[in-house]
């Protein structure tokens, strides 16, 4: 699957029966700070990964 990260850089990752936790885990994202996307639909941490699938993580910004 391929992952675009915050940064705009990609990586190629196997699927592997993996679910957005893991895969936030794996890169070291904390799920509260990010948005995770796949094929252009927002998808929730519980979602199985599928090696076909793109995804994109977008940092959450807020202020106070």
């Amino acid at each position: 699957m391929r992952v675009i990260l915050p940064d705009k850089s990609v990586k190629e990752y196997s699927a592997s029966a993996s679910t957005v936790a893991h895969l936030l885990a794996d890169l070291g994202c904390n799920p509260v700070e990010v948005l995770v996307v796949r094929n252009n639909t927002l998808i929730p941490e519980s979602t199985l990964l599928e090696d076909h699938d793109e995804i994109r993580i977008i940092m959450v910004s807020h202020g106070g």
